[in-house]
């Protein structure tokens, strides 16, 4: 189904009430940005410092939110989501980009599972019949914290009796943009193994935004899990190195990492860790860089257990190619890891 346009949304009798959190995230910007756009009434639940290091003022915020109702406050504490949030008002649809900024355990748990629970909750409280969630492809195969936090509220928004979307989005450009700079400046690209061990078809935030907001109308999105990636095919983290260095008119230079690494580290800091708790996340970043370094960020296929791009559904115009071709020329403003950067 194709997205409908705000003057059809307009021409309704009244408008829907979106009710957003996560609203000043990487894709939770975009999200607000196209509801906004097509029409619906938005009101977007930040914290009043938010963004990479809590750099982002109140008025920053609500620029970046500009069309949509800006209220600030804790999505950690039920009293502030229900008192500064939905305030006893009626919303229609509530929309989660939530995730835990850093992926360690107490953090996935507070806020993969705890806080998006809280917001669930708020969205009874509120009179909602719809819930679309940003969720995250990987969780198909759990092994680590903010996977198992995240299957755990899938689980239970599947029960809450709500019409729920839940959107699995494959790499987000973001997530593989760190080697941008350094290859530009003359640096080799860094790939573990040959650079084959994994693939995803990586997306937009702009393109994800209006997948989300397509969930809102569209029948054949509601009460489904739902896996997107971008379009065209699966890339490679090698074929995404050969990328760059044509972009960049040189010949591919590469550095291989073993990733038998990993099997050295995870076991020495997971002992540590018992013995000096402060070490529970470096361990748990550990598995995380293994994860993402040794597993595709496409659907996995139930019956012959590996990853299929065949099956990953592919989504928007946006491209790496393209992605690349402006961070090259223009910078790579607004796509900063923050806490999510671990290498």
């Amino acid at each position: 189904m194709s997205a409908q346009s705000s003057s059809e949304i307009s021409s309704a009798a009244q408008p829907k009430r979106v009710f957003v959190v996560g609203a000043t995230g990487y894709i939770g910007k975009f999200v607000v940005r196209e509801l906004v756009a097509r029409g619906y009434d938005v009101v977007s639940f930040s914290r009043e410092r938010s963004g990479v290091g809590a750099s982002t003022t109140a008025d920053e915020t609500r620029r970046e939110l500009d069309g949509s109702e800006v209220r600030f406050g804790d999505v950690s504490n039920p009293d502030s989501l229900v008192k500064q949030g939905i305030c006893g008002e009626h919303f229609d649809v509530v929309v989660s980009c939530l995730t835990s900024r850093t992926g360690g355990v107490k953090d996935a748990w507070n806020i993969d599972y705890q806080a998006t629970r809280n917001v669930l909750d708020a969205a009874l409280l509120a009179g909602a019949s719809q819930f679309v969630l940003l969720s995250a492809i990987c969780v198909q195969k759990p092994l680590l914290e903010f996977q198992r936090a995240k299957l755990k509220f899938e689980e239970e928004l599947q029960r809450s009796g709500l019409i729920y979307s839940i959107v699995r989005p494959t790499a987000f450009f973001k997530s593989i943009a760190g080697q941008v700079e350094a290859v530009r400046n003359g640096k080799p690209y860094v790939m573990f193994g040959n650079g084959e061990l994994t693939a995803c078809k990586p997306i937009s935030e702009a393109d994800l935004a209006r997948f989300m907001a397509d969930c809102l109308e569209d029948a054949s999105k509601q009460n489904r899990i739902l896996p997107i990636g971008g379009p065209g095919k699966a890339i490679s983290a090698r074929e995404q190195g050969e990328m760059l260095f044509e972009l960049l008119g040189r010949e591919p230079k590469f550095k291989n990492m073993p990733i038998r690494m990993f099997d050295v580290i995870i076991p020495v800091l997971s002992f540590l860790s018992k013995i000096f708790p402060k070490l529970e996340d470096k361990a748990e970043f550990a598995r995380i860089g293994k994860y993402y370094c040794s597993e595709s960020m496409l659907v996995l296929n139930p019956h012959t257990g590996k990853y299929d791009a065949g099956m990953t559904p592919s989504y928007g115009s946006d491209t790496l190619r393209d992605f690349y071709t402006r961070a090259l020329k223009e910078g790579l403003s607004g796509q900063e890891l923050g806490d999510h950067a671990m290498f």
